[in-house]
C-alpha cells in the first residue's frame, strides 16, 4: 500500500509549506521505520523557489542516527488509497518528521541519491523526481531513519520535499 509523506504538515486552507533550508547541512524531512516492519521506496522529489547562493546539495538516505525534528501527526503521513489503513512508521521528534534542528551523531549510512543544486538559476532546475523501476527500489530496514538532507552553505532556500513508500513486512 503506497503512502507519501512531505516536509510539512498535511496542507488543509494553505497550500503546502516549504521549509528553510538553513545555510548548513540540514534534515528536511525523516521517517523512522517501526521495529515491526520495513518500508520499498517507491519515489522521491523536491522543489526549490529560489537557487542558492553557492552550489548545494540535496540527498536522501538511510542513517542510524534520528535527527531531532518537527514530529509529523499521522494525517501528514498519507495513504494514497483512500481505503488504507493508516501507517505504522514511528511518529515524534527523534522520529518521523521535518524541519531537523539537531542532526545528531550519524556513523552509518546508505545513500540512495544526491543531486546537485545550481546556484545558477535555471542551470541545473529547480525541482527534481526519482522513480525506482521495481528491481532496484531501495528497502529501509526496521528500527532505522530516512532522510531527505540539504546543505546550501552561504544562502538559505525554500524547498519542499516529498517521500513515496510502500511498507513491507
Amino acid at each position: 500500500m503506497p503512502f507519501i509523506t512531505w516536509n510539512g504538515p498535511a496542507p488543509t486552507t494553505a497550500a503546502q509549506a516549504s521549509v528553510t533550508t538553513g545555510t548548513a547541512i540540514k534534515t528536511m524531512l525523516q521517517l523512522a521505520t517501526p521495529a515491526s516492519r520495513q518500508i520499498q521506496l517507491l519515489e522521491w522529489g523536491w522543489s526549490s523557489d529560489d537557487p542558492p547562493g553557492a552550489d548545494g546539495v540535496i540527498e536522501l538516505l538511510q542513517t542510524d542516527v534520528a535527527a531531532t525534528v518537527t514530529a509529523h501527526a499521522a494525517s501528514g503521513v498519507q495513504n494514497l488509497d483512500p481505503n488504507g489503513v493508516a501507517s505504522l512508521l514511528t511518529l515524534g521528534t527523534s522520529a518521523t518528521g521535518y524541519t531537523g534542528t539537531v542532526e545528531g551523531s550519524t556513523t552509518a549510512t546508505r545513500t540512495f541519491d544526491a543531486i546537485s543544486l545550481s546556484s545558477v538559476s535555471g542551470e541545473s532546475g529547480l525541482s527534481y523526481v526519482r522513480q525506482w523501476m521495481p528491481d532496484a527500489r531501495p528497502i529501509i530496514p526496521i528500527s532505522k531513519f530516512l532522510r531527505v538532507r540539504a546543505t546550501t552553505p552561504t544562502t538559505a532556500i525554500d524547498l519542499r520535499c516529498y517521500i513515496v513508500f510502500n511498507e513491507v513486512g
